[in-house]
């Protein structure tokens, strides 16, 4: 079993406060405010595109392992995800994700490329932690 590593830290309160969170392996840091969750403010990152990231990051690394089991080679694979947070009975939440992915692979049937996709999406072991969370994908090739 492999084990991975983040730490986040906050100060004040949450709307005027700041944070830093921190990627072991890569020593990347990085900045937190409440302002990028709710308002348009692109000066730090906010949890739900820290989600975003390594959905993305696992979804194409699954998606390259699986077109490679199946016979084709992926060229490159583009991701981007939209995260939303909304509302629910609960409170706040991530209400759903798209997966946006670009492709370039030869020699594939479209509804083998599509099976492949959604095969993928079901079993990247970021979207089993997010069952919870309405994933839709979107993937073409290129």
């Amino acid at each position: 079993m492999s084990k991975h590593y983040a730490s986040a830290y906050w100060e004040g309160n949450l709307p005027k406060g700041n944070g830093k969170y921190t990627l072991k392996t890569s020593g990347h840091v990085g900045s937190l405010k409440f302002t990028t969750r709710f308002e348009d403010d692109k000066s730090a990152s906010s949890p739900e595109e820290l989600i975003g990231a390594a959905h993305a990051a696992c979804f194409s690394m699954a998606f390259s392992h699986a077109l490679d089991q199946g016979g084709f080679t992926p060229e490159k694979i583009e991701t981007e995800a939209e995260v939303t947070l909304g509302k629910n009975e609960g409170g706040f939440a991530i209400t759903g994700i798209l997966l946006k992915t670009r492709v370039k692979v030869s020699e594939i049937a479209d509804d083998k490329f599509n099976e492949i996709a959604n095969g993928a999406k079901e079993n990247c072991p970021v979207s089993k932690a997010l069952a919870g969370v309405k994933i839709e994908l979107e993937a073409k090739k290129v």
